[in-house]
């Protein structure tokens, strides 16, 4: 018999907490939000089905320690699998919505909610530090939350596997805040460049040959992956649930969107041809996530922010060799 899953959701007011709890709910996850802290323990082990349990600064008793608490004596039970979501955006998002919906802040509720944000962000500190998903909503169109909500919690999704989310993004917008490693593609030759292949991306094949042509670019791919090959293993060694991998360019359109596709084809491969020995520990789910393709609603903006299916690569690089520019 399985664990039974038990999502608990904190984070900033008008971090998307609530949204978040939603996407839960449509995917079988029984949502209660905002119960007495008290309340937690109990609820938990008088529930019957998958849980989804919304806490933050507004919840009567609220204190970062007493959640940890909380969650380390449910986690000690074999037969409950505990996760922790810690949900925010940046300041200037947060004053946005605020201001938007004419809310008062809870924890300025007379004041200015520039101090709410600072005293909820200390006060939940503790929690974000030892969430098991941190989700930065500042940018993340709601259509794209509840993709990432279903990819991470919805039917078919193996707990014991490490989520390995892919990210291209562009310099100038931003590092994406949730990233735990991050490679600039910046040095090599660019698309924008040649008018051609400008309007194109690197969901192009002619895009991916025109970049596999600049003499660097093998040696920095095979340096990708021989780091990534080292450290995602030692991730699943350390329990670790979800794994971000980041590259940017300046545009985030071309180079970094055709790294991310070979990376993403690369990791399915290792992880299928090792998956016969659990003892290497190759085993983990692959997403990809282009932020600018979605962001600018480019055409099947939809596809641009999915999981992986394994592809045959030699197909690509047939493609590839036959488009091919020479430097």
């Amino acid at each position: 018999m399985s664990a039974m899953a038990v999502v608990i959701v904190t984070g900033l007011s008008g971090g998307g907490k609530a949204s978040i709890l939603r996407a839960l709910e449509d995917v079988g996850y029984e949502a209660v939000d905002n119960p007495p802290l008290t309340m937690l323990e109990e609820m938990v082990a008088r529930s019957e089905h998958q849980l989804a349990v919304g806490i933050d600064a507004r919840t009567r008793g609220f204190d970062a320690g007493d959640v940890l608490d909380s969650i380390a004596r449910l986690g000690s039970n074999s037969e409950r699998r505990i996760q922790l979501v810690y949900a925010w955006a940046d300041d200037k998002t947060l004053l946005r919505r605020f201001t938007e919906t004419r809310r008062r802040h809870p924890l300025a509720p007379r004041g200015v909610v520039a101090d709410g944000i600072a005293a909820e962000l200390a006060l939940t500190e503790p929690l974000r530090a030892r969430a098991d998903l941190v989700v930065d909503t500042s940018g993340l169109p709601i259509a794209s939350l509840r993709r990432l909500i279903e990819r991470h919690f919805g039917a078919g999704v193996d707990p014991a596997q490490l989520a390995v989310s892919l990210i291209s993004f562009a310099y100038p917008k931003g590092l994406p805040r949730e990233a735990d490693l991050v490679f600039d593609a910046r040095f090599l030759r660019n698309p924008h460049y040649d008018p051609i292949l400008r309007s194109k991306t690197g969901l192009d094949a002619d895009v991916g040959a025109y970049i596999e042509a600049d003499g660097d670019f093998a040696k920095f791919f095979a340096c990708i992956t021989e780091l990534v090959d080292l450290v995602l293993p030692r991730f699943v060694q350390e329990g670790k649930k979800y794994a971000t991998i980041t590259i940017g360019c300046t545009g985030g359109r071309h180079r970094s969107v055709h790294l991310i596709e070979k990376l993403a084809n690369h990791l399915t491969s290792r992880a299928e041809s090792c998956s016969a020995d659990p003892a290497r520990l190759l085993a983990w789910g692959v997403f990809i996530t282009h932020r600018e393709l979605t962001r600018d609603g480019q055409a099947g903006a939809v596809l641009m922010d999915r999981p992986v299916a394994r592809r045959d690569e030699s197909d690509l690089d047939k493609s590839a060799q036959g488009l091919a520019v020479q430097a």
